[in-house]
């Protein structure tokens, strides 16, 4: 067949395209793994794709690092691909390509490897743990929560998500930890869930995570989680029936060591184990009217409380006054041991009875045994109130008439006598 010119134009340029596209196109994988270790002069050398080997002196010879080099705006722009030793040539073209498919993509390389950085940056949920226990422990009333915070979340949490970073703990990691002990230990098991989700809050606040918290109970675990099917029963602590509260005291006033003291003052002024501990000498007024006034760090409400003091209060606090720190403590600078009191109580053979129940003994004589006001009664114990309207009007602590209360309560623990 033979050939028209306009038909031989149109085979030809093909290949002209191709031979002139190829010339425009700057050559690929121009270096060699030999060449990459043998050059030394400094400068810049290109492999092709944006990939660039990039030689400096130092002190201790030539470094060599790979960079990528790619324009953006209207902007230059250069990134680190790591160093030679550690990055072989192969892995440097393979990183080349990543950038240039997210530029083709309208992606900039540098911001994905900013996030990358930040990610690879966030700390592990243990370390995370940790960091916010430091931070959170001065604001704790009570030091103990430091130790349960670090005891059950290293006992249940991590083991199973202990070494995830934060930014890669997924809602199904939760579940892990929670499902073996939700029924089991449903107690221990809502606590460690809230933990978990003040910790994970705590990191995306912090920029080390993002999206919704998988520990959130509401709208997500709620689903996949068993509720509780009845309200557990409160179980209330072990207490001595108020009838035999007397000839308990009298047998107690026969105890000695700094622990019969201090169980006597408890008893008298239904105070807290931990109040009682730590009161130290400049909190009391031993007056006409004398006071005991807790300072607002001790209690459990975080308000300062007033406790009047009857008679035989004031005897045990003049008998137990030394230079020592702590009232009731044999320590000079340190406070009575925590168990003490309830290792007394074990020595006298007393079986089945806590320290704080004596605050329910004094509710259920109150209770039985006088007309008094029942927010008296609770404020006496230092309970709040529940009641906000019943709070809002009730201002005052009602100090005269606890007084008068405690008084009739200390005339019955040492006496019998209603």
């Amino acid at each position: 067949m033979t050939l028209t010119p306009t038909s031989r134009i149109i085979v030809s340029r093909p290949n002209l395209y191709t031979q002139l596209y190829t010339k425009s196109m700057p050559p690929i994988n121009r270096l060699t793994a030999a060449r990459v270790r043998a050059l030394q002069t400094p400068g810049r050398y290109a492999d092709g794709n944006g990939l660039y080997l990039q030689v400096k002196n130092s002190g201790r010879g030539a470094t060599k690092s790979w960079v990528f080099r790619y324009s953006k705006d209207k902007r230059a722009h250069t990134i680190g691909l790591g160093p030679v030793p550690i990055v072989s040539l192969a892995e440097a073209r393979l990183a080349a390509s990543d950038a240039k498919r997210h530029l083709f993509e309208g992606v900039d390389p540098l911001e994905v490897k900013r996030q990358t950085t930040r990610a690879s940056a966030a700390p592990t949920f243990e370390e995370a743990a940790r960091t916010y226990i430091e931070i959170h422990t001065p604001t704790w009333k009570n030091n103990k929560h430091a130790t349960q915070w670090t005891n059950t979340l290293r006992e249940y949490a991590e083991p199973i998500i202990g070494n995830i970073t934060v930014d890669g703990i997924e809602r199904r990691h939760v579940l892990r930890v929670l499902e073996p002990i939700w029924t089991e230990k449903a107690e221990t098991a809502t606590r460690i869930r809230g933990r978990i989700e003040k910790i994970l809050d705590w990191a995306t606040v912090e920029g080390h995570r993002k999206g919704e918290n998988p520990a959130r109970w509401r709208g997500n675990l709620e689903h996949s989680l068993p509720k509780r099917l009845t309200k557990q029963r409160t179980k209330h602590l072990a207490a001595l029936p108020w009838q035999d509260l007397p000839d308990f005291y009298q047998r107690l006033k026969h105890q000695e060591g700094m622990a019969a003291i201090a169980l006597r003052f408890t008893i008298l002024t239904v105070a807290r184990t931990g109040e009682v501990r730590f009161a130290a000498p400049g909190e009391f007024l031993l007056g006409e009217k004398a006071l005991w006034v807790i300072p607002k760090e001790r209690m459990k409400a975080g308000k300062e409380h007033r406790v009047p003091l009857s008679p035989p209060c004031v005897d045990i606090v003049r008998n137990a006054q030394s230079c020592n720190q702590h009232v009731f403590s044999p320590f000079p600078e340190k406070a009575m041991s925590e168990n003490a009191m309830l290792a007394l109580l074990k020595r006298m053979k007393v079986v089945g009875i806590t320290v704080h129940g004596f605050r329910s003994t004094f509710r259920d004589w109150a209770a039985e045994n006088t007309t008094t006001q029942r927010e008296v009664i609770e404020t006496c114990l230092a309970h709040g109130n529940s009641d906000q309207v019943e709070a809002a009007y009730l201002r005052s602590d009602v100090l005269e008439k606890r007084r008068k209360l405690l008084q009739d309560w200390s005339v019955f623990v040492c006496s019998g006598q209603s």
